[in-house]
């Protein structure tokens, strides 16, 4: 059975997250994601929504944990199913929305956020969860949060590890609308109709340039180098097999620095 399910309409690919009971984000699930925006490109597609299914609790709940590592071996790197439909996000040549009911946990924070738009329901949160995993984000996803949010905020996020009301989200410019949930599909459909409307050629150019730019930091190897050991410290840690054990059992993590 698909994890999702595209409907096409008026040059508007709708992408539905249909994996019950939270769409936990398995390598099933984003290899069909990254697959779908792939196959659906301008000019036949000037605009893409992804969504959860109408009605949803759990927008995302993010990685799938019992498919994370427990030998060592980073979870987050270049070739992550979960970098890889960041980048086709990214990449995409038309805009991309995403129409958010229900919580957004972890990685699908990030999934969400390198979206170009952003419409939530009033009762939509949003919580970046690493913390509570003990799995520290690497640089391109760090790059991403602080791509479209205050610094501050992000730290917020990150150190606390706790639900951010949509509302907050959009008062620090992070989420472009908020909206009553019965009015959700019908302002993201709005929206992406005037997008649809306008050049897919100058979207295709104007999308490249931002990104181009948003990622115009300077890093040196050396700097690069000393974050990856930092990481590598985690992952050899009883504290990133003590995150995944208790998120497995369904109870709290007792971290313990080491």
């Amino acid at each position: 059975m698909s994890s999702i399910v595209v409907d096409i309409h008026d040059q508007v690919a709708w992408i539905t997250l249909v994996s019950p009971p939270v769409n936990a984000l398995s390598m099933t699930l984003i290899d069909e994601l990254s697959a779908a925006l792939v196959a659906h490109q301008p000019p036949e597609v000037r605009v893409v929504i992804i969504r959860a299914a109408p009605g949803a609790r759990v927008f995302s709940a993010g990685h799938d944990v019992r498919e994370l590592p427990t030998n060592g071996r980073d979870p987050l790197t270049y070739n992550d199913p979960l970098r890889k439909v960041i980048r086709n996000v990214e990449n995409h040549p038309a805009p991309i929305i995403a129409m958010v009911e229900g919580s957004v946990w972890g990685g699908a924070c990030e999934l969400v956020l390198s979206c170009d738009l952003v419409v939530a329901g009033v009762d939509a949160t949003f919580a970046l969860t690493p913390a509570r995993l003990g799995v520290p984000y690497n640089l391109s996803g760090t790059l991403n949060l602080m791509k479209v949010a205050d610094m501050h905020f992000v730290k917020e996020m990150l150190f606390a590890a706790r639900p951010v009301r949509a509302d907050r989200m959009a008062a620090y410019g992070v989420v472009n609308a908020v909206v009553p949930t019965d009015e959700l599909e019908q302002t993201t459909a709005s929206l992406a109709a005037d997008i649809a409307s306008s050049s897919p050629l100058v979207h295709r150019i104007m999308k490249e340039e931002l990104r181009v730019l948003a990622n115009a930091h300077p890093l040196t190897p050396e700097a690069y180098e000393r974050i990856q050991a930092l990481r590598r410290e985690v992952y050899d840690s009883d504290d990133y097999q003590e995150g995944i054990r208790a998120f497995l059992e369904k109870r709290r993590p007792i971290f313990r620095g080491s």
